[in-house]
């Protein structure tokens, strides 16, 4: 058969739309209404039971809040690994292209389990894992919950593939299979649909989210407070205005003066996941707004004024008053001035059990007088003279010849 000849047996694409008959049309049509008719009535009984579905969250987000002190008390596992398993964790994410949800969810059952039971360092990844596999099951469509095999493969088969199985089990039944906590995700779609911020606000916010999960400092945070901070330290980032949502307490303004603490150095894989124009590049633009408000701070340095010396806080007349009065040789005494210094202890042989001998032992050092208290009538204007004891060396050293 030659080239250039039609043959039926292929198929030809063409640009031309595609005819619909009327009973596809009519399905299409049902299909869409059934899905408004399905979304006013959960609108409806969303606004109906709002009430007693976030009375629930907030109980259920105080119930699964992981501790930070308990994973303190961990032998093997450190801190300084978590930012290794978190890139892990993250690239495992994108990978199986799950839900933003179902990162938070693994991270938060990670950090759960290591606050129950003790992990060692080498089963570190391997929780990690477990952690994911249960909350792409628990949130994510069927067709892209990771396989094991596929996990296997991604720990460059460090484990076994019953061992996933096991650590599935394990971590579900320390966590008394209570797996639905209410993410970060999920209370900054909330506020976002409620203040209508626009997609660059919302890739932020979940950058600086996903910036605090390398962080001890986070781990014991709240996710309503954690997604608050997060949307109006994005909002001063991108230049926004500022939403008046309400009052903020002194663990939420903390939260955002940590957070803008930590943005100076974040992952690599984070970074780069965070860069792509479907993310709005917001990495880019957070590295911009933080190498502008650097060079502003060293230009108010440089065009700032040396500071001048440091005057002393205190006059003379009040700072005397803490200083030890001295009593030298021959000086007036004037008026009550601080604090009169006592006597000091005796030293030599004093204390001593009673001996003949011990009255011609000089002492080491002069006894300081006591000073004489003055008379409210008056102080005397004479001089004091300082008196110390004769050293009868001449009368102990008869005895000692003798």
């Amino acid at each position: 058969m030659a080239y250039n000849s039609g043959d039926n047996g292929f198929f030809v694409e063409t640009d031309e739309p595609r005819r619909i008959n009327m009973r596809d049309a009519a399905k299409i049509l049902a299909r869409n209404r059934q899905e408004m008719i399905a979304n006013e009535l959960s609108r409806l009984a969303g606004d109906e039971y709002l009430e007693d579905i976030m009375q629930h969250t907030r109980h259920m987000e105080d119930e699964t809040l992981p501790d930070a002190n308990l994973i303190d008390m961990q032998r093997e596992i450190q801190w300084f690994m978590r930012p290794y398993l978190i890139d892990f964790l993250i690239e495992a994410h994108a990978a199986f292209a799950l839900l933003p949800e179902t990162l938070f969810l693994t991270i938060n059952l990670l950090d759960r389990y290591c606050s129950k039971r003790v992990v060692y360092k080498q089963h570190y990844q391997l929780v990690g894992c477990a952690a994911l596999l249960i909350a792409a099951k628990y949130g994510d469509k069927k067709d892209r919950v990771p396989q094991i095999n596929e996990l296997n493969n991604m720990c460059c088969g460090l484990y076994d593939s019953g061992m996933f199985t096991q650590m599935e089990m394990h971590v579900l039944n320390t966590l008394d299979w209570v797996i639905g906590h209410p993410t970060v995700d999920f209370f900054t779609q909330l506020i976002i649909a409620e203040e209508s911020d626009d997609r660059e606000v919302e890739h932020m916010a979940a950058y600086l989210c996903e910036i605090a999960l390398y962080h001890r400092d986070f781990v014991s945070t709240k996710p309503s407070i954690m997604a608050r901070s997060s949307l109006a330290l994005a909002r001063a980032i991108l230049g926004r205005p500022e939403v008046n949502d309400g009052a903020w307490d002194n663990v939420e303004h903390l939260t955002v003066l940590t957070l803008s603490q930590h943005l100076h150095h974040p992952s690599v894989t984070l970074s780069r996941k965070y860069s792509a124009p479907s993310m709005s590049r917001v990495s880019a633009t957070l590295a911009e707004f933080l190498e502008r408000q650097a060079a502003i701070s060293r230009r108010a340095q440089q065009q700032a004024p040396p500071s001048p010396p440091a005057e002393p806080t205190l006059s003379s007349s009040h700072s005397a008053v803490y200083n030890t009065p001295q009593k030298g040789c021959g000086a007036n005494p004037g008026p009550a001035d601080g604090y009169m210094t006592p006597p000091i202890t005796p030293d030599g042989m004093c204390f001593t059990a009673p001996d003949p001998m011990n009255k011609y032992v000089p002492p080491r050092c002069p006894v300081t007088p006591t000073p004489q208290v003055p008379t409210m009538t008056g102080y005397p204007q004479r001089q004091q003279q300082q008196h110390y004891a004769a050293y009868p060396y001449d009368e102990y050293q008869g005895q000692m010849v003798a």
